[in-house]
């Protein structure tokens, strides 16, 4: 097992190249393999423990909202976080923070990764896995902000991105069958060898019409979770809805949270 990497967290003073240097450098501690202590066949299950503690493993759900100010620009973040346990969920918490970067493509981490930090430091449970609404390894630098905050954190993560940021799927992915799985490799838009497994195209949900179909999640190892696991463990985490129902709910709660500040 590795170390929490604080003097990795995003920070919004660095220019463009010293931003993709950290990445990489990201990218070189991340460990893309299954590296954890729960069982990842039974996370919604109420018996299923980890080895450390022997209670049911805590799944974490991270999604984002944002405030905008009198001339109607972004300027603050709200970070919500959903706490599940058994699939049940234990705790809800979020954090308003200053926007202080623009939304630059592959740097998502350096305008979110500081809210979502202090949302995490806002849980009383200690998560056992880390599920984000964004990238992880299917990146440029092997480095979204799953990767990014699992590796800060030192937290097994997963990102589940709704679009495919780079990589080439080796099958088609329209119209896939629900439970599909279609691996997503490198190319040269990635800083790894060509023809590397960088993720999934998981397909969780699929309508029975012949005339409109479900476009797959992108699933891929944030930190210390292969990317095989990753990908089951989105279809497991899947309830009736495509999203994996800890970020469903973080994505619920963000809009819940974002109103109740504005009333």
């Amino acid at each position: 097992m590795s170390n929490p990497r604080p003097d990795l967290a995003p920070g919004s003073g660095l220019s463009r190249e010293e931003m993709e240097d950290l990445q990489r450098e990201i990218a070189s501690v991340a460990v893309f393999d299954d590296e954890f202590a729960f069982d990842p066949d039974a996370l919604s299950n109420p018996l299923a423990t980890t080895a450390s503690t022997g209670d049911p493993p805590v799944v974490v759900g991270v999604d984002q909202s944002f405030l905008t100010n009198e001339d109607g620009d972004q300027d603050r973040a709200l970070s919500a976080v959903v706490a599940m346990c058994g699939g049940e969920v234990v705790e809800r918490v979020h954090a308003v923070t200053p926007l202080e970067i623009p939304y630059i493509p592959g740097l998502l981490s350096f305008r979110e990764g500081g809210p979502i930090l202090a949302a995490l430091e806002e849980l009383s449970v200690d998560p056992d896995l880390l599920l984000f609404d964004g990238s992880g390894r299917i990146h440029f630098r092997q480095a979204g902000i799953a990767t990014h905050m699992g590796v800060v954190r030192d937290v097994p993560s997963i990102g589940v991105a709704k679009s495919l940021l780079c990589g080439t799927p080796r099958a088609d992915t329209d119209d896939l069958p629900e439970g599909s799985m279609i691996p997503i490799e490198s190319n040269s838009r990635v800083d790894a060898p060509d023809g590397t497994l960088i993720g999934y195209a998981v397909q969780t949900r699929q309508y029975d019409s012949p005339n409109q179909y479900i476009n797959p999640l992108y699933v891929s190892s944030g930190h210390r979770v292969g990317p095989e696991t990753a990908a089951e463990i989105v279809l497991e985490l899947a309830s009736s809805y495509k999203l994996p129902e800890p970020v469903r709910l973080a994505d619920k709660y963000a809009d819940e949270a974002k109103k109740s500040i504005l009333e």
